[in-house]
């Protein structure tokens, strides 16, 4: 096969499958596993297909919901140049919200703040990261335990922001379409998010590129409602370009 026969027969096999590990596509292929993975590489730049620890995934529009542990693995060295273009925007007596989410998570880990900050989150793993440090006080959110976020939902967090003033929200979302908006893959966690929105000043996006054009089962906003958001630089730049004439403040990183 030459290259364009490979990709299409690689496209093919996921459209079957959705999911192949690279062994089985070297082996079905008749090429070596190294083929392979230059091939994979090349559509994945094309965003037609993700990789993911030696198995690869056809990407879709529509996002499932998946467990937190395994989102961590993906786009990790992304996620930790977003946490730390985040920890800029950070003031001293700051009162902030994080939401939850595998990017705000990593944001959290990385905060290197010294100044007094007050903290209020939905994820548990958030507040864990947090809890130690002397000059931050943590209010944990309560409500019912999504076991895939490791986070709260519900009625009992939506009605403890009510009361709250706060300066930023940092969000994270598993999808950021044009036309539809942001989106996350759990509709309690869609509607604590939008609580969340209306508890802050300024509303931060932390999303890696992969969520660019996707769309998850809970809408949390439209795009006029979000004043920055800091992605990598593998972003859609024509996505980036509308976003920007939208007013949003773009970070790439």
């Amino acid at each position: 096969m030459n290259i364009a026969q490979r990709h299409k027969a690689i496209l093919n096999e996921l459209e079957k499958e959705g999911y192949v590990k690279v062994i089985e596509l070297s082996d079905r292929l008749g090429v070596s596993a190294v083929t392979v993975r230059k091939d994979l590489k090349e559509l994945e730049s094309k965003k037609m297909l993700f990789r993911s620890h030696g198995s690869v995934s056809l990407f879709s529009s529509l996002i499932s919901d998946r467990h937190i542990d395994e989102k961590e693995k993906i786009m990790v060295d992304e996620k930790l140049r977003i946490a730390e273009a985040a920890n800029q925007l950070l003031m001293r007596n700051d009162r902030i919200i994080i939401a939850s989410g595998t990017t705000i998570l990593a944001f959290a880990n990385k905060i290197n703040f010294t100044e007094p900050l007050t903290v209020i989150t939905s994820s548990v793993k958030v507040s864990l990261s947090l809890c130690y440090r002397q000059n931050i006080e943590v209010i944990q959110l309560g409500g019912s335990m999504r076991k895939n976020s490791a986070s709260v939902i519900g009625p009992e967090a939506e009605n403890f922001l009510n009361d709250l003033a706060c300066s930023k929200l940092f969000i994270g979302i598993d999808g950021l379409d044009l036309d539809f908006g942001l989106t996350t893959s759990n509709i309690g966690e869609a509607h604590l998010n939008q609580r969340m929105m209306r508890a802050a000043q300024k509303v931060i996006v932390l999303a890696d590129s992969s969520k660019f054009g996707k769309r998850g089962f809970g809408k949390i906003c439209n795009l006029n409602q979000v004043h920055q958001i800091i992605t990598d630089s593998n972003a859609p730049a024509s996505a980036v370009q509308v976003l920007r004439e939208k007013g949003i403040e773009i970070t790439l990183v």
